[in-house]
């Protein structure tokens, strides 16, 4: 109909028609193709800057081969084993039953009269659906989340703090820990040039943190965790890396990581004291990032919360310093990832910015409702005198128990490779070996414009199939390298994991190593 009104008009009015109707005068207008709104010329820079090494390059490769794998390429191997991502499911892991009946009875509530279903069950989908829109999961929920389950968050965080108080106004719920992380980097990030904030974050870090800094055009504060000492977090080291940043920028904010994310380690009380002290001596917001509090394994650690320990620390701290602690669903004996369930828990803001973060929050309208029920569950577990405690305990040690056996495991076998050294896994679901990459190794992947670590972790992915994700995406000290993998595959996957990889550093070593130096040369220890 447009093209037979355009050749109806005179050629004068049909030009103007063409810009008016939004088509071109002539095919081919003026012989050039329309140019593209969007190009890596006009993109955000800032989005350029961003980098998320658990899901870059190596992780794109590994899904190349898995496909060539399936249209019957011949390769080395007959399976890529993903050791890249704390995705439990995926590795095999079972759900545990009592939350995924809870989930169930709520999106499908003509279950509740199906007897196949326990009653505590049945009693938790019922007061969440009584607080859902409609009660149904359907609908949305307050921004902050459905009340009922913010108020068992604020009960569950004053049972594991052992009466610490609580209030469930001060909890939200959000789209699995890294969204809540994002919410209250935003509200932090303000100034220009040396005013800008300075975020100081762990290195080695989770690499969400450095993609949200550079998302938002704040500024990244490095500090160094001490490898020789169990990856752990040294004040002095703290105080260094506020002061250099203090030249260029305004550090406003401290992110820990604990249990540690790539590094296993459980921070002590004492630790955690020192640090609070430092942030409130220095005017800093903590963010608290305890997603793996339920993943504690060597028997002389133990996980304890910051806003706990603050507590302890008296009056003058506790209502005083600004705290935001983060807990998910993807973690712990769950590891519920695909519900994207979380919260985080606010300490100490100041009530007109916290008017803002509801603000904030009230734009996405509200997390998912599925996972907030999962993680209402979690903070709601069954209890000793209801039905489905038994199995609940059974299939919540079964997990953990093999995870605590796994990280032994992984860090023997790691520890026994000539040229490689791991740190014990404390908690959390990876390990962070140090590896020696030899002098001519590291000279080809420089040739390659590769970071030698990346050159490693492309290597052993290509000759064994095993996915790993190189030290560089996480941060660590120059001169040393480093990959991260998780522990979650199964025992028997992951033995034959570590003895593949085993195997591959042997060679990788023997194929790089200078003619005068045998495998058995390499030191295995003293890496740094």
């Amino acid at each position: 109909m447009l093209r037979l009104l355009h050749r109806s008009l005179p050629r004068a009015r049909r030009s103007a028609a063409s810009r008016s109707l939004g088509t071109a005068a002539e095919p081919g207008h003026a012989g050039r193709p329309r140019e593209r709104t969007l190009t890596m010329e006009t993109l955000n820079p800032l989005v350029k800057a961003v980098e998320y090494a658990v899901r870059g390059p190596i992780v794109t490769k590994a899904g190349d081969i898995e496909r060539r794998l399936q249209q019957g390429v011949k390769q080395p191997f007959s399976e890529v084993i993903k050791a890249n991502i704390g995705d439990a499911q995926a590795m095999g892991q079972q759900p545990i039953t009592f939350l995924r009946q809870v989930v169930a009875l709520c999106s499908f509530p003509e279950l509740l009269e199906s007897p196949a279903f326990p009653e505590d069950a049945k009693q938790r989908a019922k007061r969440v659906l009584q607080d859902c829109g409609g009660q149904s999961l359907g609908a949305y929920s307050n921004s902050e989340g459905v009340e009922c389950i913010r108020r068992d968050i604020a009960d569950y965080i004053s049972r594991r703090d052992h009466g610490v108080p609580s209030d469930w106004d001060n909890v939200y719920l959000t789209t699995g820990a890294s969204d809540g992380i994002m919410t209250i980097l935003k509200l932090l990030v303000s100034g220009q040039g040396r005013s800008r904030t300075g975020v100081m974050i762990p290195i080695p870090q989770y690499p969400l943190y450095s993609a949200a800094i550079s998302e938002l055009g704040a500024v990244q504060v490095n500090y160094y965790l001490d490898e020789r000492n169990c990856w752990a977090l040294d004040t002095e080291e703290l105080q260094r890396a506020f002061l250099d940043a203090k030249q260029h920028c305004r550090p406003r904010v401290l992110c820990i990581i604990n249990p540690g994310n790539p590094t296993g380690q459980v921070q002590s009380k004492k630790c955690i004291e020192e640090v609070l002290h430092f942030a409130y001596e220095e005017n800093l917001l903590v963010m608290a990032d305890e997603v793996y509090q339920d993943n504690v394994y060597a028997p002389d650690c133990q996980f304890h919360s910051f806003k706990k320990v603050l507590y302890e620390m008296g009056p003058e701290y506790f209502n005083h310093l600004e705290l935001v602690s983060f807990h998910s669903t993807s973690k712990g004996y769950t590891g519920e990832c695909g519900f994207r369930g979380g919260y985080m828990e606010v300490l100490n803001l100041d009530p007109d910015v916290k008017a803002q973060l509801v603000k904030l929050v009230s734009v996405r309208i509200c997390p998912p409702v599925p996972g907030q029920v999962a993680m209402d569950v979690i903070v709601n577990p069954p209890r000793e005198h209801e039905p489905s405690y038994a199995q609940f305990i059974k299939e919540k040690n079964s997990v953990l128990d093999a995870l605590a056996h796994k990280s032994r495991l992984t860090e023997q076998i790691l520890n026994s490779v000539p040229g490689m050294q791991c740190n014990p896994v404390q908690g959390a679901m990876y390990a962070f070996p140090q590896i020696f990459i030899p002098p001519r190794a590291i000279q080809e992947a420089q040739l390659l414009s590769m970071a030698p670590d990346m050159f490693y972790c492309l290597k052993l992915l290509e000759e064994t199939g095993i996915c790993v994700v190189p030290g560089s995406g996480f941060g660590q000290r120059e001169g040393t390298y480093h990959f991260r993998m998780t522990i979650l595959p199964s025992a028997e996957k992951l033995t034959l994991l570590l003895g593949k990889l085993k195997d591959f550093h042997l060679r990788f070593l023997e194929q790089y190593s200078e003619a005068q130096t045998s495998v058995g040369e390499v030191p295995g220890d003293g890496l740094q």
